[in-house]
């Protein structure tokens, strides 16, 4: 079964970069071309791992999980670039972009969507689907413009985290009131206490522990290959994991905090060189393409149309009036506020597994489903083109 694979991620790499490569040739970001290419091969066009000699291997289901671990690296990497001292200079801004581009988009998306979806339950859980944000690919495109460490790329990952805890807060608080098996108030509580005691144990923990390891990994020779770069694996890995599993948050959420804490580490330049070849040969690129491939646009029929433009339109101006709103209550200028808000646009993967909880639970149907994947593609698409733009303004 190997054979298959082989041949997929062969095809799916090579691809990739090419489709960076002519992205940046049209003075387009690198991270839309590989996205367009996970499209043009999923099942919206040319369907090509539905092919019996991929289908039988799970080529897809593969493939998903390679990107997850992209991802999972990516968002690492963007912390690995910041200090701790960044984000005290944009608390209050962060704060209020993180609260209001959670906000806005269940109203809006409450009021525009009643048309399509007149059941209540189904059209608040859409909403929140909405309001999930994920920055990996506005970190990514950040990264590609060297504006990452600017204050509105602080803003940006800062009011993630926030995005994240509200986000899961509220999800948690409306499953718990439709959802029999949830615990009710009590699960309520005991997620937000597990979500306090993780940001706080994994950011205290962490900034202590992993830069003094790496320290004596670093000036120890032990008998094993790449011992520091195997050790910050390893870490990445496992605050991924204590995320999701001890602090009900998103998986990216802990690898960013373990790259927060290595940023003051003696070995951060090591560390980031090996991690952005283990990253962007390999899984980043997986990540991207997978994004695309989860999308079917055949599934939709002409009287889906309305729901789908709906859905991608609040999408998009909740994030952009919402998130830019709180940063420019947060002391930001139009322009720098309009960054902020285009930044939060982006569904990414966070949108998708929110989305997939709701079907799984009968909230929503196949069809609704297979309206948000299309949101989630439409807002990630969007997302870099509308960042080069929004950073090449001036003030006026």
């Amino acid at each position: 079964m190997i054979l298959p694979l082989l041949a997929a991620l062969t095809i799916v790499i090579t691809l990739a970069k090419l489709g960076g490569w002519v992205a940046g040739q049209f003075k387009q970001p690198v991270v839309l071309g590989e996205l367009l290419v996970g499209v043009i091969l999923g099942p919206s066009m040319l369907d090509v791992f539905a092919q019996p000699y991929f289908e039988y291997a799970h080529i897809i289901t593969t493939l998903h999980e390679f990107g997850e671990l992209g991802v999972i690296f990516l968002m690492f990497a963007a912390g690995l670039e910041l200090q701790l001292a960044d984000f005290r200079k944009v608390g209050k801004p962060a704060l209020l972009t993180g609260t209001l581009g959670v906000v806005a988009p269940i109203i809006l998306g409450g009021l525009a969507l009643w048309p399509f979806v007149p059941m209540f339950s189904s059209l608040l859980f859409l909403g929140i689907v909405m309001a999930a944000t994920s920055v990996s690919i506005s970190a990514q495109t950040l990264i590609e413009l060297d504006q990452l460490r600017t204050r509105e790329g602080l803003t940006l990952l800062g009011a993630a985290v926030v995005d994240d805890v509200l986000a899961i807060v509220i999800l948690s608080v409306f499953l718990a009131f439709t959802q029999p098996d949830t615990g009710g108030a009590l699960g309520v509580l005991t997620t937000l206490a597990r979500m306090g005691l993780f940001l706080v144990g994994a950011f205290g923990i962490g900034s202590w522990l992993l830069p003094r390891l790496t320290h004596w990994v670093e000036h120890h020779a032990l008998p094993i290959s790449e011992p520091l770069l195997s050790l910050v694996v390893v870490s990445i890995l496992a605050f991924a994991w204590a995320a999701e599993v001890v602090g009900k948050v998103a998986a990216i959420t802990g690898a960013f905090l373990a790259g927060v804490a290595l940023a003051g580490s003696a070995a951060r330049d090591k560390i980031q060189r090996g991690i952005h070849v283990l990253a962007y040969a390999f899984f980043v690129p997986l990540f991207l393409v997978s994004i695309g491939l989860s999308m079917n646009a055949r599934a939709l029929s002409l009287e889906d149309v309305g729901l789908v433009v709906a859905l991608c339109v609040v999408a998009a101006l909740s994030k952009l009036f919402g998130a830019g709103g709180g940063a420019y209550w947060g002391g930001f200028s139009r322009v720098s506020a309009l960054r902020v808000g285009i930044g939060m646009i982006s569904r990414g993967e966070v949108g998708l597994i929110v989305a997939q909880v709701g079907l799984t639970a009968g909230l929503i149907t196949t069809t609704h489903f297979t309206a948000l994947v299309v949101m989630v593609l439409v807002t990630t698409l969007l997302t870099p083109p509308l960042l080069r733009w929004a950073f090449r303004l001036t003030e006026s």
